[in-house]
């Protein structure tokens, strides 16, 4: 085991190919949590004897947790013991999925699914202690690699989640998840390194830190605001595919629906080198080009309503652009100088997850208003949006270093 010091942190064996391997699965895992409920929302809807759009709510009060989570417990990875501290908080993610799994009327389970928000923020600690373990030269690899288990955790989560749901009741997923996050969690006791220790620090302090650490630095502001766009559009086309798929013509099972998130998987998979762009130093360019390639995505969603194999190709075009642009800002955000990376990734994170609430929150209603129609043009609205804070930034903050 080698260990050697890079800006005043120690970095131990650095982020070898099974350490990375095991962040990805951990981070996929705790973000997957975040999303069971997406495919089942009629069938919660019909168990607990709720409209689909009060289920709906379910995604959304996950996400508003899960932001909540970010801005109260990842700030502290920068001071903290992360190889108790992230073990720590699998173990409470695993009581509460538990929670979700019993509880006998949807105001419990709306709560216990907050409560799987909060505690489900394990990815987003990686990342950082990630970003700090990998030699500048593989950073972007390396956080592609993690961020792209994220997005296949999401993905995966919709289909496992239905195929569960048909065959042994929607329940049986949340015991089934905190099966395997109490199991990461023994894992990762033993994968993460000593690390340096940190001086403490105040809490309310470090709070307000994540805002002046933004403030520092030019690049951060739209990065943060162009993710949290894409992500808000990630959001919403998911939720409200949910709706489409199981009305007519089409009018799918569960089962059947989460089977679309194999589709994203193709797009996740062909993105997880998406970090690679940052290391040749193509980052800002490589934005731009998958902003744009998700703008079409929606023109082609729109195009695509009634076609389950233009559908397909949708999900799959509309993944890899999505993967690529959130990997690309969070590498540009970690790359940044200093030792508030977990704070960076704090606003990163919180930022998108309060924009992934937005979409999953508007989905009920446009949908009620306009259908599909309505969805795409929102999204393609939203997308044109962060193409013109690309547009405007592109040659100056973007690629601000200090």
């Amino acid at each position: 085991m080698t260990t050697s010091t890079i800006s005043g942190m120690t970095r131990t064996s650095g982020m070898t190919r099974l350490r990375t391997i095991t962040f990805a699965i951990a981070g996929g895992l705790a973000v997957g949590n975040l999303y069971w409920a997406q495919p089942l929302i009629e069938e919660i809807a019909r168990s607990l004897d709720v409209s689909s759009a009060g289920a709906a709510s379910l995604v959304t009060v996950t996400q508003i947790g899960y932001a909540l989570g970010i801005f109260l417990i990842v700030p502290l990875g920068d001071v903290l013991n992360r190889r108790k501290m992230i073990p720590l908080i699998l173990g409470l993610s695993a009581i509460a999925l538990i929670g979700a799994a019993v509880a006998p009327t949807f105001s419990l389970l709306l709560a216990a699914l907050g409560g799987v928000g909060l505690t489900t923020v394990s990815a987003q600690l990686l990342t950082p202690l990630a970003s700090e373990l990998a030699a500048p030269e593989q950073r972007g690899r390396v956080l592609g690699t993690i961020a792209s288990g994220a997005l296949i955790g999401i993905l995966l989560s919709r289909t496992i989640s239905g195929a569960v749901a048909e065959f042994v009741g929607w329940r049986a997923i949340y015991v089934l998840a905190a099966i395997l996050t109490v199991a990461l969690a023994v894992v990762l006791l033993f994968m993460i390194p000593q690390l340096e220790k940190r001086p403490a620090t105040n809490y309310f302090r470090l709070l307000g830190s994540v805002f002046t650490t933004v403030a520092q630095h030019r690049a951060a502001r739209p990065t943060i605001l162009i993710s949290a766009a894409v992500f808000s559009v990630f959001s919403l086309f998911w939720t409200s595919l949910t709706y489409l798929l199981s009305a007519p013509p089409f009018s799918f099972t569960v089962g059947q629906i989460g089977l679309f998130g194999l589709a994203g998987l193709a797009g996740a998979v062909a993105a997880r080198r998406a970090g690679s762009f940052h290391d040749r130093g193509w980052s800002v360019p490589a934005s731009g080009v998958a902003l744009t390639l998700l703008a079409v995505s929606f023109v082609g969603a729109w195009l695509a309503q009634s076609s389950v194999i233009a559908l397909v190709v949708v999900v799959i075009v509309l993944d890899l652009a999505a993967q690529t642009t959130l990997v690309l800002g969070q590498t540009r955000l970690l790359s940044l100088p200093g030792q508030n990376r977990s704070r960076l990734n704090t606003a990163f994170v919180v930022s998108n997850f309060l924009g992934g609430a937005i979409g999953s929150a508007l989905a009920g209603p446009l949908w009620a208003t306009g259908g599909w129609t309505t969805i795409a043009g929102t999204a393609l609205a939203i997308v044109a949006a962060a193409l013109l804070i690309w547009a405007l930034t592109r040659r100056g903050a973007l690629t601000d270093q200090t």
